[in-house]
């Protein structure tokens, strides 16, 4: 869809938006990392966010009212630092309105309520190593690459 200078709003998610939340989770799993994840345990993992205060918070993209993007904050407390990183995840951007800004409007809110706020040290985010065109958007808004490697035990998936 070619869209002339889109006018994209970004808000903090609520409880009414689970269900697209949920959606555009499961599409951005399988997409990026072919796994199909188990609803009933994604929809309690979104709400948990959605009630719960210290998960996190959901950002929604909209264009004209309709949700086309959104992301995941997640802090870490850094003691090096006295601040907090927030975490990037859970991005997803609708694949009829993608390199059209939308990413870069979600980043903008992200970065300037970050500032705002006064205790966010900095910004990370993880990405798969073979998402190259994540890493090229990434890359293409001051975000480097860190000279750490992720190590996980996944109890769940």
């Amino acid at each position: 869809m070619s869209h002339a200078k889109l006018d994209i709003v970004v808000r903090p998610a609520i409880q009414s938006d689970l269900n697209t939340v949920v959606g555009f989770n499961a599409a951005m799993a399988l997409e990026t990392e072919g796994k199909t994840l188990d609803m009933e345990l994604l929809t309690k993992g979104v709400s948990a966010v959605l009630v719960q205060d210290g998960l996190g918070f959901y950002l929604m993209a909209e264009i004209e009212g309709r949700p086309v993007g959104q992301l995941l904050i997640t802090t870490e407390w850094s003691d090096w630092r006295n601040g907090y990183f927030w975490w990037i995840q859970s991005v997803y951007v609708d694949a009829e309105y993608r390199r059209q800004g939308v990413y870069r409007a979600l980043n903008s809110h992200v970065h300037s309520e970050a500032r705002r706020r006064g205790d966010v040290c900095g910004i990370r985010l993880y990405v798969e190593r073979n998402n190259h065109v994540a890493q090229q958007v990434y890359s293409s808004l001051d975000m480097h690459r860190s000279h750490y490697d992720l190590f996980e035990i996944d109890f769940v998936l």
